[in-house]
């Protein structure tokens, strides 16, 4: 009987960092004004600020080309302005605002209109507040982060947590554990937004982080002995990593623990497999997708062979706690088990695909069940939404994050990255999970009261492919 590890106690705490939360596509269209066109639209600011500001308005084109949603230049405008005033934390914001925003609304332009809009018209505020901060303060602004600042508070104003900006540093770092190697402690996190600090969802094995002790629930709140809690969730995880070899000391807030816990982790490379494997009594097949890499979909068709899983007698599919990955991996996991048929429908704007099983699939009628939980996001929905909708798998957990969306990701000229929505996606059946996830059609919480207990999420799928437990009809 399976027991509770660090690799498979999911926790019921949202989004993690983990390496891309996000069903994600690479490619992009752009197709309106050039970089280079509105670069040149700045007004009379040098040729070293234009060119400066050459990420924001790839930032602008890309929205343009790609966002789901109709967009309004005028907010966002202003919050670019807002953003960038921000950024130069002066002490009296309001009356650069009273100053340089215009009493009447500059007239809103929808993407259509994108190539006649005057730019430079629609931007006279924002260059007028740049100018009044560089009187202000001269020699004593970083351009580079009022810069950053106008592209985090333009996308800020769309309300969408998946369409944001990831400077230099933090992109290359995503990038780099999306590669499933990287330097650091080996665990996936999230922010807990009322502590401040940063969570540890889950430990990877074998990691430095499991061998210093911490466990999942344990909350970064300090780094080399000082408080991380009002930094964001990009600027705690980049003091957390470093080079292999180097300690980091950590002040851990544990639940049940009523004073800060140190401890010292030495850093090492970390390699994370996104697909784990193992066979339980019963002669059932284990398999926990830990995230959704390009590799995936060939891993997991080797495992399935390696466990030759056809000539057992059931399949445990296990996506807790997986944040999402690549949209086209999803597919080629979905088609592993689907001989044809629709896997998900994607919606854009003026648009829809229906993306259908590759037809190559190599387990379609081994007995199966999904594991979901409130981690479960993105690419591992849409797999449990597609193996449950073609009557494929039974689902069994609790009901998943509820992340619909697609993402592109690109880079920018300076290093840094976007990721922008560009649209929504639907089970087959053309179910949205936005906001309200898969519901499993056997929901079991997990309750356990000591890392010995048996998994119960786990029993209750064993139970459904031994025949002992069956989900209930909707009435």
């Amino acid at each position: 009987m399976r027991r509770f590890s660090t690799h498979t106690r999911l926790f019921t705490f949202g989004v993690m960092l983990a390496l891309a939360l996000a069903v994600l596509v690479t490619g992009y269209v752009l197709n309106s004004r050039s970089s280079d066109e509105l670069v040149q639209a700045q007004g009379d600011q040098p040729p070293a600020v234009q060119e400066l500001f050459r990420p924001f308005w790839e930032t602008w084109n890309l929205l343009h080309d790609n966002y789901v949603d109709p967009l309004d230049d005028n907010t966002l405008m202003k919050a670019a302005l807002v953003g960038m005033v921000e950024a130069s934390e002066d002490p009296d914001p309001a009356a650069i605002y009273d100053e340089v925003l215009p009493e009447g609304e500059i007239e809103a332009t929808d993407d259509e209109d994108i190539e006649t809009v005057d730019i430079e018209e629609l931007f006279d505020p924002f260059w007028a507040a740049w100018d009044l901060l560089h009187a202000e303060y001269g020699g004593d602004l970083d351009d580079t982060t009022l810069m950053e600042g106008a592209i985090i508070g333009m996308l800020s104003s769309l309300g969408d947590p998946h369409t944001d900006y990831m400077d230099p540093d933090t992109y290359a770092h995503i990038l780099e554990a999306m590669s499933g190697a990287y330097e650091g402690i080996g665990a996936t996190v999230r922010k807990d937004e009322n502590t401040g600090g940063l969570e540890l969802v889950s430990i990877i094995e074998v990691s430095p982080a499991e061998a210093a002790g911490l466990r999942p629930g344990d909350q970064i709140v300090e780094v080399a002995g000082d408080d991380v809690t009002g930094l964001t969730q990009s600027e705690i995880v980049a003091l957390v990593r470093g080079p292999a070899g180097t300690p980091v000391l950590l002040g851990i807030l544990r639940p049940g623990e009523p004073e800060i816990l140190e401890f010292e982790v030495i850093r090492d490379e970390i390699t994370a497999p996104s697909v784990y494997s193992e066979m339980l009594d019963g002669d059932i097949a284990y398999i926990r997708l830990v995230q959704f890499d390009l590799d995936t979909g060939v891993l997991l068709r080797n495992v399935i062979e390696e466990l030759d899983v056809n000539n057992r007698s059931g399949l445990i599919l296990d996506v807790r706690a997986d944040p999402g990955g690549y949209l086209t991996t999803s597919i080629e996991v979905a088609s592993v088990f689907i001989e044809e048929g629709p896997v998900v429908i994607e919606r854009g704007p003026g648009r829809e695909h229906t993306y259908q099983a590759l037809g190559n699939a190599i387990a379609p009628d081994v007995p199966m069940v999904v594991l979901v939980d409130e981690g479960s996001a993105s690419a591992s929905e849409l797999v449990a939404g597609a193996l449950q909708d073609l009557d494929r798998a039974v689902v069994v957990g609790m009901p998943t994050f509820g992340k619909g969306s697609v993402q592109t990701w690109r880079e920018l000229s300076n290093g840094g990255g976007v990721r922008i929505t560009i649209s929504r996606w639907y089970t087959p059946n053309g179910t949205s999970v936005s906001e309200v996830g898969i519901t499993p059609d056997i929901i079991v919480p997990f309750e356990i009261e000591s890392p010995e207990d048996d998994d119960p999420q786990i029993q209750a799928a064993i139970e459904v492919l031994q025949g002992e437990l069956e989900p209930v009809a909707a009435e």
